[in-house]
């Protein structure tokens, strides 16, 4: 017998050999009908897998993200098999599930795919999803597997499997198609109901541009056509609210190919949305004690390899640039937290002066691959709102919680409501990816842990998730078509401060190290600013919007008067612009929709003569005459409503 232990504490004795769907059944045959897959003793598994020694058991259905990844990866192998049979001679690589769906990344050799393609791909995938053909395991030698894919011509996964150890290969089966898989699937194929073929891409094998090209297949699955229907009308809803869609309309932000791919131009208007975002987090910023610092966009090479970020992140960075002094290197900057480190070194420190928060506007450059280039939320050039906190030990749990603050007070003003945390922690098995003792790395855990604890944070933990030079707590925010984000970040350090030689001064006279923390609530203005317009399909909040209103003049005769509110309205610092052009009324009401202008303000013969203005809101439609101090106090009560003043704790 062995003894299983299932998430509710309760254990259950079995005899050696039973399945998880066994399992299932013995709980209830409802739970039995929903389970897909299932994970035993931390490792993913089949429902049919035998089970042969005492362990914990988790049961996941489709409502679970992990019985949506087997769901999706299951998916992936049937795709893969309607993909053979249709294209003979393609050859197979990878095919993950991901966030949302999967994809398989393909060969196709002189054959060429495109979106008229997928209609009979997803056709074939429901034929042979119906034949309910069981996904089996099998363990193979490693010559066994070089030999089935050396057979087949497969030079990728014979790559593959030349990277595995014998005794850790395994391949999975369904009706007659096999491929290499390490496992997690669903029962059976007959569970897809519903398949979409969402597009296609380039996408270089190993993810090295020197190595061929594979064309990479995305598409989704579900258990029932009615989801499919409704994530078909949530597909539709995203590309309105596309951030670069968005972006042009808008006038918010362009890109040049003579400036050079992933490197964003900011125009007028965004450049004025980031000034307004920046001073926002600057003013609640000074307010808990940061002092801003500015950062050249260059170091020395030397300075990223005593930070251990050009062992880390070297090959994701550009290469260092030669001067014309033999031997002497510089990088641009990858990250803001060496040269924050640096200033803190060019000071003495006592106790007393701890903590120092040194917070900045960081423009930082990676070499981001140019199919994984994507809007503004793949860039290689965006600045982070970037701080690093230096403080004593016994600081570190207030100071961590002081950042929480912040970060909340940033997401409810912007109107991310719905977020749940994570605490990142580094992977105990494979330590190496990590700098640092098992004593700090401890030390930070537990401090991360606790603050989260303590401000009541609906939060998971996720191993293996950390910086290479600490834990971290992240937000996972959800915006409004239900898509998870991580935004905002903040990080426990006690590597950095050991690698720079950091100190301060303690009250026993004695030299001591300090703790950092990173953070940024933000992240990257570039990527926050395209979720935040994909979020509010491009209504801000009415504090940050470009233009809170707009004045159109029913003619060119009521042009003074049009300049005289808008004199008005600026003075009560109130961003408006007037259309006195030559067209009609409705056509610039139908164009200010369009641009997403908060507030319309209609004047003619009788607003000029009554010194008033007829108010339209976005979306919602007329709101009557009134008068010009009235229409002032509407706009700052909004805004107050959603923009409190960060209060720190007295």
């Amino acid at each position: 017998m062995i003894k299983i232990t299932l998430p509710d504490g309760s254990i259950k004795e079995f005899e050696k050999g039973t399945t998880p769907m066994q399992v299932a059944k013995s709980i209830s045959e409802g739970l039995a009908r929903n389970v897909i897959s299932a994970k035993f003793n931390e490792t993913t598994v089949e429902t049919s897998t035998p089970l042969t020694v005492d362990g914990d058991l988790v049961l996941f259905t489709w409502n679970d993200e992990e019985g949506k990844k087997a769901f999706w990866h299951s998916t992936s192998h049937i795709m893969a098999q309607a993909i053979q049979e249709l294209f003979p001679g393609a050859k197979l690589t990878i095919g993950p599930a991901i966030e949302r769906g999967f994809y398989y990344d393909v060969d196709f050799g002189e054959q060429k795919i495109s979106d008229n393609d997928f209609k009979r791909i997803e056709d074939k995938m429901l034929e042979i999803a119906r034949g309910k053909h069981d996904f089996k395991m099998r363990e193979v030698s490693k010559q066994e597997a070089l030999d089935f894919y050396k057979k087949e011509g497969n030079s990728f996964k014979v790559e593959l499997i030349e990277n595995l150890e014998d005794g850790d290969i395994t391949f999975c089966d369904h009706d007659s198609f096999t491929d290499l898989c390490r496992g997690g699937h669903i029962p059976n194929t007959g569970i897809v109901k519903a398949v979409k073929l969402t597009s296609v891409a380039g996408a270089y094998w190993r993810g090295d541009e020197k190595n061929p090209q594979l064309t990479r297949v995305y598409g989704i699955s579900f258990p029932k056509q009615k989801e499919l229907k409704e994530y078909l009308e949530l597909l539709e809803e995203a590309k309105k609210r596309d951030h670069r869609k968005l972006g042009k309309e808008l006038e918010l932000f362009t890109f040049s190919k003579k400036v050079g791919q992933g490197l964003p131009l900011w125009l007028p208007k965004g450049a004025a949305l980031r000034e307004r975002l920046e001073n926002f987090l600057k003013k609640a910023q000074k307010k808990a004690g940061y002092e801003m610092v500015v950062s050249p966009h260059i170091g020395h090479k030397e300075l990223y390899v005593t930070s251990g970020h050009y062992a880390k992140y070297g090959e994701d960075s550009f290469q260092p640039i030669s001067t014309p002094n033999e031997g002497e290197e510089f990088m641009l900057k990858p990250m803001n937290c060496p040269h924050h480190c640096e200033m803190y070194n060019a000071t003495s420190w006592s106790y007393r002066d701890l903590p120092k928060r040194f917070a900045e506007f960081g423009t930082v450059y990676r070499y981001e691959q140019s199919g994984e280039l994507h809007g503004l939320t793949r860039v290689r050039g965006f600045t982070q709102d970037d701080a690093h906190i230096f403080c004593m030990p016994e600081q570190l749990d207030e100071e961590f919680k002081k950042v929480i603050d912040l970060t909340l007070y940033v997401f409810s003003s912007l109107g991310f409501e719905d977020f749940t945390a994570q605490v990142s922690l580094r992977d105990p098995e494979n330590k190496e990816k990590y700098i640092g003792s098992d004593d700090v790395w401890e030390k930070a855990e537990k401090a991360i842990i606790n603050a989260a604890d303590e401000k009541g944070l609906n939060y998971v933990v996720e191993t293996g998730e950390a910086a290479f030079y600490g834990p971290k707590l992240d937000f996972m925010v959800k915006d409004a078509l239900g898509r998870s984000w991580q935004l905002g970040t903040i990080q426990v350090d006690y590597n950095l401060p050991e690698r720079f030689d950091l100190t301060y001064k303690g009250s026993d006279n004695e030299s001591h190290r300090p703790v950092m923390i990173h953070r940024a609530p933000f992240g990257s203005m570039e990527r926050f600013i395209a979720i935040l317009l994909e979020h509010t399909g491009g209504n801000f909040p009415l504090w940050l919007m470009p233009e809170q209103a707009i004045i159109l003049s029913l003619s060119e005769k009521y042009e003074k008067y049009s300049q005289k509110v808008l004199t008005l309205l600026e003075n009560n610092e109130i961003r408006a612009l007037v259309d006195n052009r030559n067209e009609t009324i409705g056509k610039k009401i139908r164009e200010a929709e369009v641009n997403k202008y908060p507030y319309m303000l209609i004047v003619g013969e009788q607003e000029a003569e009554n010194g008033t203005i007829s108010v339209r809101k976005h979306s919602e439609g007329d709101l009557g005459s009134m008068k010009i101090e009235d229409f002032a106090d509407l706009i700052n009560n909004e805004i107050n409503s959603t923009l409190r003043p960060f209060k720190t704790e007295v």
